[in-house]
């Protein structure tokens, strides 16, 4: 079981599913984080690609994001999303899970106008998914101009500078963990 690091939730346990499938962030990766994003976080709209168990994206309400959306396939993942989602309700914010493929999730709550603050990406990390991933959040206006993507990768896997839209900003290393953040170039907008 994974923590709330703090905020509103501060110490709460998240419930995570069997098997390794979740791969929960582990808490100093988190922590660095979210102490780069904390002037970011209170009321912002912040969406967890792979969510998995949900501690990103319940970590970012815990911490004042005003709206939260997880997104993620598995049947046992979901249902631990939604149990750790209504584990927090009352605690300010609103929270919905989405048990869909993020490649499929991404396009189409941009087709909805729905726009984020703040995009997570996180999956496992022999995946061919980040590049399609973050080409999504560029292409279909889903990160609000201003906004932030974050993309956690293994050390030893490289991303490249520009995917899509979007421009590598600043990349820290947290043990064997990168976090990538990408944004809009200056001069360009998400439209």
């Amino acid at each position: 079981m994974i923590r709330i690091i703090a905020g509103r939730a501060k110490g709460r346990r998240l419930h995570t599913p069997p098997g390794s499938l979740a791969r929960p962030t582990a808490a100093r990766v988190r922590q660095t984080l979210f102490d780069i994003l904390a002037p970011r976080l209170p009321g912002c709209r912040f969406l967890d690609a792979c969510a998995g168990s949900g501690g990103i994206g319940l970590e970012a309400l815990s911490r004042g994001a005003a709206r939260v959306v997880l997104v993620e396939p598995g049947v046992a993942a979901s249902q631990a999303l939604k149990q750790n989602a209504c584990a927090l309700l009352g605690l300010g914010g609103e929270v919905e899970v989405l048990r869909q493929d993020a490649r499929i999730a991404l396009p189409a709550l941009a087709e909805r106008g729905r726009r984020f603050d703040v995009i997570y990406v996180d999956p496992p990390y022999d995946s061919d998914l980040y590049e399609p991933l973050i080409e999504a959040a560029s292409q279909g206006g889903l990160l609000e101009e201003g906004g932030v993507l974050v993309a956690e990768h293994f050390k030893k896997r490289a991303l490249p500078e520009t995917i899509g839209r979007l421009s590598r900003t600043r990349s820290v290393r947290v043990g064997d963990h990168v976090l990538g953040f990408y944004a809009w170039p200056l001069g360009r907008s998400a439209s």
